[in-house]
Parts: C-alpha cells; structure tokens; sequence
C-alpha cells in the first residue's frame, strides 16, 4: 500500500491538494463576492452553482475523450481550463460575467476530476481501493483544510477578489505538476479501435441501469447536502449570525480539520467492513448537522454544528468514489465515471441553486433546517437499495460487450 501511495504522490496527491487548497481559499468568498455585484441569495447560489452546472455538462463528453487524450493531456487540460476560468474571475465586472467564468472552471473541474479518478481506479487493486481513494479524499481535503480560513483572511485584509486571483494561479503550478509527472498505468491499455460515442454510453447504462438508479438517487442526495455546507455556513454565519469573513473561513476550516482526520479510518471501515458501512453513518450525521444549524445563533454553536457536519463527512471519505469505481465495468472505466459523476455533479449544481431560491423565498433558518432531510434520504436510499459492492465486485463477470472493449 505504502508503494501505491508513494506512485500517487506526484501525479495526483500533489496537484489535488493545490487545487483542493484553491477552491477552499474560495468557499468562504465567492457568496460574498455574488452579494457585491448587487445580488439575491439566488445569485450568490447561481453563481457557486455555475461550476458545478460546466462539470455537469462536461461529465460524459470527458469520459468519452478520455481514453483518446489520455490522463497527462487530460489533467493538464482541466487544470488550465480551472485556472483560466479563476483567474477571469476576480476581474469580472458584470454578474453575468461571474456565472461565464465559473462555468468555465467548472469543464475544468471536469477534465481534471474524472481523469484523476480514472487514473487511481486503475493504478490501485480493489482489495486495498478504498483506502488508497479514502487517502485521495482526506488529501483533497488537507487542501480544504487551511483555504477556508487563509481566504476569509485575504477576503477581509485585501479584498474578496484576492483570494480568487490565488486560487487560479495555483491550478497553474498543479498543471506544470501534472505535465512532468502523470504517466499511464500498467492496466491501462487503450486500444486504436477503442468505440467512441453515444451508443458506448447507452450499452454501459443498460448493463448498469439497476446499480445506476439506486447507487445514483443516493449520491445525488449525498452530493447535495455535502455542497449545501459550502452555501448554507458561509450565508448563514454572516446574515443572520453577523459573523466576519474571517470568522466564517476560521469556522469551515476547522470543520475541515475534523472532516480531515477521519480519511485513513474511513478507508480501513469500507475495506474491512464494506462501502455501506462508512457511507450510511456519513449520510445521517451529515442530516444531524445540519439540521443543528437553525438552533444556531452564535460563533461558538455555529461553530459545533460545523464540527458534527465535518465529523460526518469525514468518516465517507472516498465512499461515492470507491462505489463508483467498484461499480465500473472492466474496460470502459473511464465512460462508466463519466456516468457516475455526471449523477453525482447534478447533486452539486442543484444544491445551491435549490438553497438559494428557497432561502429567498422563506428565509435562511428554515432552509437550513429543510436540508438536513437531505442526508436521511442519502443514507436510507444506500442502506435499503443498494448491494454491498466491497467483495461483489472482486467476483463480478466480465460480460462479452466488455471483453470486446478491452480487446479479449
């Protein structure tokens, strides 16, 4: 395991958490820096939203070309496009010019997600998959960590669009990472007659179509109140609390010490015991945290319902990664997590969108509240609909359509 961690350093481990540190140095700013430009609550959520809308749409066009342009092309790629579209940012004048540009970053977000994702499901066996995605995870979030709290700093010593201008200039020094250092897998072999196009999709969905439903309805719950805590702290800490943008980023960072110190038991629990086992318990703390925050009303207890929601996180670590690449036929990889985290991106873009538009229409506390509900059906969905996938997928046939993939 120590070798696979140490063949991941460069390649993936590095550039991640510089990208990692980058979004977090944003995610106290950016509903701030959408207020500025004379906007709603609605806004503010478009505009976290605009990423997560480009990573949507870019999803199964990315799994598409992967196996055509490869992982060195396709991070290098995804990480210019992310620090393109950053940079852009700080200097837009006009609210339109904020959903553009995020929207940008967001293709980028998906070239560089799906083929680093890609690239650990086939450098790592399964038996140890989990805890090398779960090690994925808890560095994605050592990045989270200190950004929320280095941001609210920049943000109130320098201005919020400070924090925004680092943010892209380090998807810049990821790129030069992933330039010298990505190089292919042993497994991963494509092949010129590898079939390209719609028809690719629709085969892998109709061989997949039970584990997509049931496995997809509850990553998209998942997904959604994960990205909830990015929009619901940073709005709730400053309108109704009254808290600083400095306050706020201290709050999230620590909540992503908690979240961060859990990816290692998180690993072993779904290696040992299974996926579901870290993945339920996740999703239903996640559901009590936030349903804490309403009863907020101070630094302090805003403060601890952070730390429950970042305790919950922690121990899913790599849990809806891990089940995507267990559920990943052999030899369309790539295509099948094009799939997956096109389901799981929709929870993302939808997240803030829906939590704007209801926060403008009855008010923080009560949305706050309503969103808990959230992780009760992540949890639910996953533990009455979905098979355990940790020694299933070890002994899961290769049908014949995917033996003509891989060239068998």
């Amino acid at each position: 395991m120590q070798r696979e961690h140490q063949r991941l350093l460069l390649p993936v481990y590095l550039p991640t958490v510089l990208l990692a540190f980058g979004q977090g140095v944003m995610v106290p700013i950016l509903p701030l820096y959408a207020l500025e430009f004379g906007g709603s609550y609605g806004l503010a959520g478009l505009v976290v939203s605009a990423a997560w809308i480009g990573t949507l749409l870019a999803d199964l066009p990315t799994g598409l070309l992967l196996p055509r342009l490869g992982f060195r092309r396709s991070m290098v790629i995804g990480c210019g496009l992310f620090g393109t579209g950053t940079i852009a940012l700080a200097f837009a004048g006009f609210a339109p010019e904020l959903i553009l540009y995020r929207f940008i970053a967001g293709i980028g977000t998906a070239l560089w997600g799906l083929s680093r994702h890609t690239y650990v499901t086939h450098a790592v066996p399964t038996a140890s998959r989990g805890r090398a995605i779960a090690v994925f995870g808890g560095i994605n979030r050592i990045g989270w960590f200190a950004g929320p709290a280095v941001g609210g700093l920049l943000g109130q010593l320098y201005g919020l669009s400070v924090p925004i201008l680092v943010a892209g200039v380090l998807a810049f020094v990821a790129l030069a990472i992933a330039a010298v250092a990505v190089d292919p897998p042993a497994s991963w072999t494509p092949l010129s007659g590898h079939q390209f196009g719609v028809g690719v999709l629709r085969e892998i969905v109709q061989d997949r179509q039970r584990e997509l439903l049931a496995a997809g309805s509850a990553q998209i719950f998942a997904q959604m109140i994960r990205a909830a805590r990015q929009l619901v702290i940073p709005l709730y800490g400053s309108e109704v609390i009254g808290l600083d943008r400095a306050e706020v980023g201290f709050i999230l960072s620590l909540m992503s010490v908690v979240d961060m110190s859990l990816f290692v038991p998180a690993g072993m629990i779904m290696d040992r015991y299974g996926r579901k086992a870290a993945a339920v318990p996740s999703f239903l703390i996640l559901g009590l945290g936030m349903a804490l925050i309403p009863f907020t009303d101070s630094y302090w207890t805003l403060l601890g319902a952070a730390l429950v929601l970042g305790f919950g996180n922690g121990i899913g670590s790599g849990t809806m990664m891990t089940l995507g690449a267990d559920l990943a036929p052999r030899g369309r990889t790539g295509e099948f997590l094009g799939i997956w985290r096109l389901i799981g991106d929709s929870g993302q873009a939808l997240a803030p969108l829906i939590i704007g538009t209801v926060a403008d229409l009855i008010g923080l506390v009560l949305t706050a509240g309503t969103v808990a509900g959230l992780g009760l059906a992540a949890a639910g969905t996953l533990a009455l609909f979905v098979e355990e996938t940790r020694w299933k997928q070890e002994t899961r046939p290769v049908t014949a359509q995917q033996q003509v993939a891989k060239g068998d």
